[in-house]
């Protein structure tokens, strides 16, 4: 077997139809690209869009992609295949002008046998089309946004080979090795299938007899003496080589699967254990875009976001709303983390104008095998997620659909655990919307109490008010009981009551408001049949636009809604925004695991020290940043400053001198508040437990001087990640000077992103300027060959000018 993964030798461009000549429509000039490519990303963002905001105001489009692939004469009669790890969306693939395979999920991985179109020794044009609409509910972005694979392998071959542990104790595990073998020739194959764990001294060689256009399994028990099993904590992985030989010994086909040894159990009494020990999920929802570089999955990307998703403190990922990317499975078995791997958004009622609802009856059991068979064999995934939200999930016939998934999964994978992020609140959403206009309205029929925007910012107690309803306990009941584990959206008011009326039953958190962590938290460590939760969101994403924004009243009394206007980009409701930078609530949360023993200090931004909050969700984390670096003007202006800590109270110091204590927990848990006066200097905040100093953190006023730094990181697939902060002579960053940094590159390297964690903008992330947010913005460079790269950016008189890049 050969595989090719073909990055380069791709063009691009807006589909034109096929009779354009005749007055169809027109494409544009075919440019050059480098798979993955997110197309829309480029697009012009757009203040017109209806339901705009859900894409972060970016245009749906349909596109087409070419290059051509080289087959040598030789290798007619071999079969070719091509394998799509995602295309955003409605895929169509054209070989040498004629149609050889459609997808239209966007993030299902497929793939098209390609050799009966082939003309072998020859040149052969591969194009690809695409197209999306209002099909989703954030930013989806569009194209080939995930690699393409070349395969190629003889008639006689392995269609797939996956590890699974069967046993695992201190002194032996016994791993099965399944194999399946396909015979597409003519004769009788009579070969072996021979399997070794790489550096373990330990293999298997088993006869396999398939008759033509048969297949047949060959499973291979394997004993490995002391293991090392996987686990977040411990990421053990192997390697197992299995080759197909054909009677003489010769090789005709190879496969290669890394593999984790671990196993999983759950029950009410233990709650999630792996191998044989407890663990509780610490989890972050991800979207599968990656900020500057929209939907395109690189590796390194996919890799950058779970180590900093790890350093602060998540245990667990889950891939909402669609399966996750190779990559960052990957990433997740190499770094240590759990996933929950999620299937669909929606299955046959529509939540936008053109979404998959459509396609679903007739492509979801296929669906669902791409996204196990993707799985098998990554130890990080602990969970599938056979939905998100579903309303039918209120319905005996959404019940019957959830067992006939759940049943479809098990099928293919008995190994792992079932889930379903069910939200009583749209499980039951006919009853929810007689509610809630009934409240909206007084008994004359006008708006009451703010109407629906004042509904939606008291939405976390009105959803666990609807989730612990009866209406939500009799129509979700069934739909619970088909899962390994009931997911719950949004619902943590049922935890305690399902104690009494589901004793057998096992919960996860699959989604929950940041903003209640302190009181989430406790629930999950008290009882061990919940067994985590995942916050909303862990990694800011594009689209959903302002969904987590802070607005506050107007002159005009403006209030705005929970679909934010352009120029709105971002939902800014992560933990970590779109650059990778830590938001104060990633140190809350951090501190509410017990993971983090220092204080930390965020001060609300002065300029709006007094204003009355016009609106804001439960997504939506205090207007605060770290810092005490403030402008001239604010000088002697009154400020608001929240210290985060696991303790008792906090002392709050100025140059080293105390100027107020406040007790921990007043407003919020494990949070004290001050209000006191800006002035620059040292600002320290002390924490105590019981009279004991627990643990310091200081911020300090940024002096004189403007310069540019820089911190450079690199990715093993030729992405370099620059992120650029505005600083004084000493290295502190300046906050609410934000400047306009240009980005100049030289040597044999391109600009791939370059934006900031603003939420609301008018850049494009295409450009080579861009404007700091909080003093930093962020670039990511693509390698496009050796040499040394070195780049120039440059604020205004202020400039830096780095060393050269070392390129690996």
């Amino acid at each position: 077997m050969t595989v090719e993964t073909l990055t380069a030798g791709w063009e691009h461009r807006a589909k034109a139809s096929a009779f354009s000549e005749l007055g169809g429509a027109e494409g544009t000039a075919w440019r050059d690209v480098v798979i993955p490519h997110d197309a829309m990303i480029a697009e012009d963002r757009r203040d017109d869009l209806s339901h705009g905001a859900t894409t972060g105001h970016f245009p749906a489009g349909a596109y087409q992609y070419r290059r051509t692939v080289f087959v040598d004469a030789a290798r007619e009669g071999d079969i070719v295949t091509l394998v799509f790890e995602g295309v955003y969306r409605n895929a169509a693939v054209f070989v040498n002008g004629t149609l050889v395979g459609q997808r239209p999920n966007g993030y299902a991985e497929f793939s098209v046998r390609i050799d009966p179109y082939l003309r072998f020794g020859e040149d052969n044009e591969i194009v690809v089309e695409c197209r999306t609409a209002k099909d989703a509910r954030w930013y989806s972005g569009a194209g080939i946004y995930r690699p393409v694979h070349l395969i190629t392998q003889s008639v006689t071959r392995i269609l797939s080979a996956h590890v699974r542990t069967l046993h695992l104790a201190d002194d032996m595990a016994t791993v099965e090795v399944a194999t399946l073998v396909r015979n597409d020739g003519a004769r009788v194959l009579q070969g072996r299938v021979a399997t070794r764990i790489d550096g373990q001294g330990v293999s298997s060689d088993l006869p396999v007899t398939v008759m033509p256009g048969d297949e047949m399994v060959v499973r291979q028990r394997l004993h490995l003496p002391s293991p090392r099993a996987w686990s977040a904590e411990s990421p053990s992985l192997y390697d197992a080589t299995i080759e197909l030989r054909l009677e003489d010994g010769v090789a005709v086909d190879a496969h290669r699967s890394r593999f984790g040894i671990r196993t999983l159990q759950v029950d009410p009494v233990h709650g999630l254990r792996v191998n044989g020990e407890t663990v509780k999920l610490r989890g972050a929802c991800v979207h599968h875009d990656n900020g500057v570089l929209g939907a395109a999955t690189f590796a390194s990307a996919e890799e950058r976001r779970v180590r900093l998703l790890k350093a602060a403190g998540f245990n667990a990922i889950r891939s909402a709303h669609n399966p996750m990317s190779r990559a960052m499975l990957d990433a997740c078995d190499r770094l240590g983390m759990y996933v929950m791997d999620e299937s669909f958004d929606m299955w046959t009622i529509s939540k936008t104008d053109d979404d998959y609802s459509y396609e679903f009856p007739e492509w979801w059991e296929r669906d669902v095998e791409s996204m196990v068979a993707k799985d098998l064999d990554h130890p990080s995934v602990i969970f599938y997620s056979i939905g998100n939200e579903i309303p039918e999930n209120g319905t005996p016939f959404g019940a019957v659909q959830s067992r006939r998934i759940a049943e479809k999964i098990r099928s293919l994978d008995p190994t792992r655990l079932i889930t379903n992020g069910i939200n009583g609140f749209v499980a039951t959403l006919d009853d929810v919307l007689a509610a809630m206009k009934s409240q909206a309205t007084d008994e004359d029929g006008e708006a009451a109490g703010g109407g629906v925007n004042t509904m939606m910012a008291q939405l976390g107690e009105y959803m666990n008010l609807i989730s612990t309803s009866e209406a939500v306990t009799r129509r979700t009941e069934e739909s619970q009981a088909v899962l390994d584990v009931a997911g719950m959206n949004y619902a943590e008011g049922r935890y305690e009551l399902d104690r009494e009326l589901f004793p057998q039953r096992v919960t996860v958190g699959t989604e929950s408001f940041p903003t209640r962590i302190d009181s989430i938290w406790p629930l999950v460590e008290a009882d061990p049949r919940v067994i985590g939760d995942f916050t909303w969101t862990g990694w800011d994403y594009l689209g959903e636009a302002g969904i987590g924004g802070t607005d506050y009243v107007t002159a005009d009394g403006v209030q705005p809604s929970v679909a934010r206007d352009y120029p709105w980009l971002l939902a800014y409701c992560g933990d970590i925004d779109i650059t990778g930078h830590r938001r104060p609530a990633s140190y809350y949360r951090e501190i509410v695991f017990g993971l983090r023993a220092d204080p930390y200090i965020a001060v609300q931004r002065p300029e709006h020290h007094g204003k009355q909050v016009a609106f804001a969700t439960p997504w939506a984390w205090n207007d605060v940043v770290s810092s005490w670096s403030w402008p001239e003007e604010h000088i002697g202006q009154p400020v608001h400053v929240e210290v985060y800590a696991l303790a008792d109270e906090v002392a709050l110091l100025l140059d080293g001198t105390e100027i107020d204590r406040q007790p921990v927990g007043a407003e919020k848990a494990h949070r004290a508040d001050f209000e006191t006066t800006f002035r620059p200097g040292r600002l320290e905040a002390v924490a105590y437990r019981d009279g004991a100093e627990t643990g310091r953190h200081a911020l300090r006023s940024a002096g004189t001087g403007r310069r540019l730094s820089a911190d450079v990181e690199h990715g093993a697939d030729g992405l370099v990640f620059l992120t650029v902060t505005l600083t004084d002579d000493d290295g502190i960053a300046v906050i609410g000077e934000d400047v306009s940094v240009q980005l100049e590159i030289n040597g044999p390297a391109v600009l791939q992103g370059f934006g900031s964690g603003r939420p609301k903008t008018t850049e494009s992330y295409r450009a080579a300027a861009h404007t700091t947010f909080d003093g930093r913005v962020f670039a990511v460079l693509r390698t496009v060959g050796d040499g040394a790269v070195s780049f120039t950016a440059r604020a205004g008189d202020v400039t830096i000018d780095a060393a050269a890049i070392e390129v690996a």
